[in-house]
């Protein structure tokens, strides 16, 4: 026959298994967590330049309504800056930097509008371009949580990131990074050069949301400098902001 004693220790065990369990998940989490946030940092950190397709979805609060986009985007990263080219095929339009300046192109209104970067992205707003170029450091801008420790149903996991400080243009980011991209850098492996971002949604503090998915990512080619500056053509107005 048990004793009493016995039944009182099997108790009191496993208490402790059950109190140790959410311990256990939590470290868990945190351990995927940090080998998500790797894959981000070394997927960046292997990227020079990239040159992918994109398609876009922002939704307009006040209008109820999503406007579409698509293109290609070119990347590069210079120095401590970063230089980019949108090509959006609908709506026509360019969106080019050099890291100095900024071009905002819209062939049907035959206007050019030029800002310099560093106004431009000012007070918070280049948060956003940070985590594309990985010029930023995601942990020191945001607060970072894991969505489900499961990837969903496109192999992806999602991450929501809050800004630690209030910024006027994000109010909430959601990354999706490939669980593949994780796999290639648990165990400490060095992997071939990848961008870790399947896609993007950001939030800023008007309810409107920006959803980008980029495809045939092509990287490291070896981009040349002119590809990101821009020359108006003849009799379009040039606009200096």
């Amino acid at each position: 026959m048990v004793g009493s004693g016995f039944k009182k220790g099997l108790t009191v065990l496993f208490l402790a298994i059950l109190l140790m369990l959410p311990t256990l998940a939590l470290a868990a989490q945190q351990a995927l967590l940090q080998d998500i946030l790797s894959a981000v940092k070394n997927g960046y950190a292997s990227m020079a330049d990239l040159h992918a397709d994109f398609s876009q979805r922002t939704y307009v609060a006040v209008l109820k309504r999503e406007e579409k986009g698509s293109g290609e985007v070119f990347l590069k990263k210079q120095g401590g800056t970063a230089m980019f080219r949108f090509n959006y095929t609908r709506p026509k339009q360019q969106i080019i930097s050099n890291g100095k300046n900024v071009w905002f192109y819209l062939p049907e209104n035959k206007q050019v509008i030029i800002s310099d970067t560093t106004k431009l992205f000012s007070g918070g707003n280049g948060i956003a371009l940070s985590y594309l170029t990985g010029l930023g450091n995601l942990s020191d801008d945001f607060t970072i949580r894991l969505i489900s420790e499961s990837p969903d149903k496109n192999g992806n996991y999602q991450l929501e990131l809050i800004p630690k400080k209030h910024n006027n243009s994000v109010a909430k980011l959601q990354l999706y990074v490939p669980a593949d991209a994780v796999e290639k850098v648990q165990g400490g492996k060095v992997p071939e050069a990848f961008f870790p971002i399947a896609s993007s949604v950001l939030h800023d503090q008007m309810g409107n949301r920006t959803t980008i998915e980029y495809s045939k990512v092509r990287l490291n080619g070896n981009l040349a400098n002119e590809k990101f500056n821009f020359k108006a053509p003849s009799g379009v107005e040039v606009i200096k902001q």
